[in-house]
């Protein structure tokens, strides 16, 4: 027997298009300010001449990190404030913030400014839930839901092109642009300014756009919005940030897009059993289930501290890496057939460095659309997690090995790399948060699984660059340095290890559609999809279903 139900109605308003435009410049220009700092990093704080020479990864590693500390510090603040003042104020004040952010770094002259300005960036933003919590209550009609949820983490995906395009370009430009910007000028004495400064104009753009032309969306403060916000965020969304890179959207297993911008369909199996008076019970345990912290909600929780620990180190050491002074004469024979003789990095430019970090968010883009709904639909959720995570290893232990390349092959084979880690960081991430939406014994302790989860991944992402920067500094002194790829890597073996205590619950499902499919619906109209419930019933004396 099949009992069909549908969602309560939704008043048929129109696409919010021009108001989910506006929060979508808001969004680029978030990633695109925090992350124009990766590719110049490790430059800036060698100008400070902080410490020695070899000690400049470890204190970029704090630079970077600085920002998720102090904003996983005072994301909660930001999500209550909207509460009571409102969204649009908020979110503009975090703009703001990260604008000042953007001019104390660029004009910072010593590292305990620069990483102020980190810090005070950091303090006063609290966009991410923000504007997550914005989205579910301009959208009314569920059936406008996937168009819309898939915006954000696109938007998301291009800004982290851009960010690293635009510092990358722009970072010292006396050196890339000697015409343009002679020796003794402002940019001389300043040369981390102009991709700062083009990212503030940026950042002003949204906050004039979003002050004209943004609504307010909180209900109660804002008379043409109804209580349709059950299909947002509510007291439980998580203001902290977690995932794949420098900053990311928040943890929220709620959404139908786990991470991706493809469209996810989860389905659970449950058992009940109905007594002979016509009552029912579940076939778990009372007890079972009023526990949340079960033990596997616990290890895919650990999982996503480890995927996301090493993944921070790989986008951490990789603009390092790819800038550090090159041994001429490192080669295949000098390296005398040791695994561990690998002096230096690639000696490439910044502006070179920009265009690869650039490239590399195209690659992600083409995993995520494309590999990602086509692997997991064929693999399924859980063999999926298996293959890459079982594989990860790989992309760290590769990478430290192109300063033997040929400098004809040099470009194919860090493409390669980057191939090889996307496919499998783009693949792992949602599929780890698929893993703990299943988990979940109810939903009513959604919340605390959403809290739970950003909280390991914010510190994971915190200490991975210190971490990373010091075994990078560690591995220079000792002529290898492929000692922080090795520790990184180490840290994916103890996560393949990690994965046999993870429980699975053979009868989860999870549909995985492409992003050009959940446009193509939305486009067309398609009716909210409804919620099917299929009951066996099963005589316990007979064994036979009926």
């Amino acid at each position: 027997m099949t009992l069909t139900r549908s969602p309560s109605s939704a008043s048929e308003d129109s696409f919010p298009a021009f108001q989910l435009f506006l929060l979508a410049i808001c969004r680029l220009a978030e990633p695109i300010a925090i992350t124009s700092i990766f590719p110049y990093a490790w430059l800036m704080v060698k100008s400070f001449h902080v410490g020695s020479e070899d000690d400049a990864s470890f204190y970029a590693g704090v630079l970077i990190s600085a920002f998720s500390l102090f904003e996983a510090a005072a994301g909660m603040f930001w999500g209550g404030l909207s509460d009571r003042i409102g969204r649009k104020p908020v979110m503009i004040m975090g703009c703001c913030g990260t604008m000042i952010s953007l001019l104390m770094v660029g004009f910072s002259k010593s590292f305990g400014f620069a990483l102020a300005g980190r810090a005070i960036g950091g303090i006063l933003n609290g966009n991410v839930g923000v504007i997550q919590t914005m989205v579910g209550e301009i959208v009314k009609n569920p059936k406008h839901e996937p168009r819309a949820y898939a915006v954000m983490p696109f938007v998301f995906n291009v800004g982290c092109i851009i960010g690293p395009a635009i510092g990358g370009t722009f970072a010292i430009p006396v050196k890339g642009y000697p015409s343009v910007f002679p020796k003794g000028g402002f940019f001389d004495a300043y040369p981390f300014a102009l991709p700062n400064l083009v990212c503030a104009g940026i950042m002003l753009f949204s906050i004039v756009l979003a002050w004209l032309c943004l609504e307010e969306t909180h209900s109660e403060l804002f008379t043409n919005t109804d209580q349709a916000a059950e299909h947002g965020a509510t007291e439980n969304t998580p203001m902290i940030v977690s995932g794949n890179s420098g900053t990311d959207s928040a943890v929220d297993l709620r959404t139908d897009h786990y991470g991706t911008f493809n469209d996810v369909e989860v389905a659970t199996h449950d058992e009940w059993r109905v007594r002979p008076t016509g009552s029912s019970r579940s076939s778990i345990s009372g007890k079972e289930v009023n526990k949340w912290f079960t033990w596997k909600v616990a290890m895919i929780v650990a999982a996503l501290g480890i995927y996301t620990y090493h993944s921070m180190c790989y986008d951490h050491l990789l603009p390092i890496f790819l800038q550090d002074k090159r041994d001429e004469e490192m080669n295949i024979l000098a390296a005398s057939g040791s695994l561990f003789h690998i002096e230096g990095g690639l000696g490439l430019e910044t502006k070179t460095v920009g265009l690869i970090m650039s490239v590399n968010g195209v690659i992600a883009l083409f995993i995520q659309a494309v590999i990602f709904p086509f692997v997991a639909e064929r693999l399924g959720v859980f063999h999926t997690f298996m293959m890459v995570t079982i594989l990860h290893p790989v992309a760290f232990f590769i990478v430290p090995y192109l300063v033997l390349l040929p400098e004809n092959l040099l470009f194919p084979g860090i493409y390669f790399c980057l191939f090889i880690r996307q496919f499998l960081s783009i693949l792992d991430y949602p599929v780890i948060l698929i893993m703990l939406k299943q988990a979940c014994p109810a939903p009513r302790y959604l919340g605390k699984i959403n809290g739970l989860a950003a909280s390991v991944g914010a510190a994971s992402r915190m200490v991975a660059p210190p971490i990373a920067g010091l075994l990078y500094a560690k591995g220079r002194k000792m002529e290898f340095t492929g000692l922080a790829w090795y520790g990184a890597g180490v840290v994916a073996i103890f996560g393949v290890f990690q994965l046999f205590s993870v429980p699975r619950n053979r009868d989860d499902e999870a549909h995985v559609h492409s992003f050009a499919r959940r446009l193509s619906k939305a486009r067309r109209g398609s009716e909210v999809p409804k919620e099917v419930v299929d009951i066996t019933v099963v005589d316990e004396n007979s064994d036979v279903e009926r």
